[in-house]
């Protein structure tokens, strides 16, 4: 009987837990796009996926839920997800991006956009952070765990990538500076 109660209880807490686990709330490109950036002190966020990218799945069923990263995601920055191969159009710094070569049930080609963004360094995932007044700070790409995108995000959302080259920072990181990003988060 105890064992009964033992097991109802661990899997009443692990439910609860994940109820109030928190998401990232997502925006589009021309939500982020059309956001002032006098009023928003927020950095941009930008996951540029494709459809059949089997790591941005990844990302988004493991990191992205993650509830440290969203909660970074959606308290410091603007997260903004962007089908790297989609046809949206919309002006961003302004320049105006569209995918005129996207057609219905044709290949799909890359966006103008995640060109001239990512240039070069084409490949997904890849994400781009922006200062509020949409200037890029960094591309980071590929796969990344949780635990290590806490560290890239939070670099940028503290400020600490002012006053540590990036190297010294993740040595630092874990003794230094987390515990005063949980009291921040209220973790």
């Amino acid at each position: 009987m105890t064992k009964r109660i033992l097991l109802f209880l661990s899997l009443s807490l692990l439910l609860a837990g994940s109820v109030h686990a928190q998401q990232v709330e997502w925006k589009t490109i021309e939500q982020a796009a059309k956001t002032d950036s006098k009023s928003n002190a927020k950095l941009y966020f930008v996951d540029f996926y494709t459809t059949w990218c089997g790591w941005c799945k990844k990302m988004d069923r493991e990191t992205f839920a993650d509830p440290v990263v969203a909660k970074i995601l959606n308290t410091y920055y603007l997260p903004v997800k962007f089908n790297a191969e989609g046809s949206s159009e919309f002006t961003w710094r302004g320049t105006k991006y569209t995918n005129i070569a996207a057609t219905p049930g044709g290949r799909p080609s890359t966006h103008s956009f995640a060109k001239a963004i990512l240039g070069t360094q084409m490949g997904f995932p890849s994400f781009a952070l922006f200062n509020s007044d949409q200037s890029r700070l960094t591309i980071v790409q590929g796969y990344q765990t949780a635990a290590d995108f806490v560290v890239v995000l939070w670099y940028f959302a503290s400020g600490d990538n002012k006053r540590y080259p990036f190297d010294k920072y993740q040595k630092i990181f874990d003794k230094e500076i987390r515990p005063g990003m949980n009291q921040k988060l209220g973790l």
